[in-house]
């Protein structure tokens, strides 16, 4: 193939003439090479995903048990920051422009 005629050619060329055509070629044929496999990974990746062949097994266990003071405790934490949001918002908290 001509991919492969190229690279020999620019593996041997310690005392060969200077040629940068040839030298971008291979640096465009590698980095083609590079990228269509790039793509057909991320088609094959992509259509794992989209068929459910991702990771494990779901388990058949019993569902997880949550806390519901645990709960409340994180639902008191964001009302508190709603709250204090707010007050910055309505003008509470009022403070000087410092550059004034």
């Amino acid at each position: 193939m001509n991919i492969f005629n190229s690279f020999k050619a620019f593996l041997k060329r310690q005392n060969a003439q200077q040629n940068p055509g040839r030298d971008w070629r291979m640096l465009l044929e590698i980095f083609g090479l590079l990228l269509i496999v790039i793509v057909l990974l991320n088609a094959w990746a992509f259509s794992n995903v989209a068929s459910g062949n991702v990771g494990a097994a779901p388990s058949s266990g019993p569902p997880p048990v949550f806390s519901q003071s645990s709960l409340d405790a994180i639902t008191a934490v964001f009302t508190n920051r709603a709250a204090e949001e707010s007050k910055y918002e309505t003008g509470v908290y009022q403070y000087t422009d410092p550059s004034q």
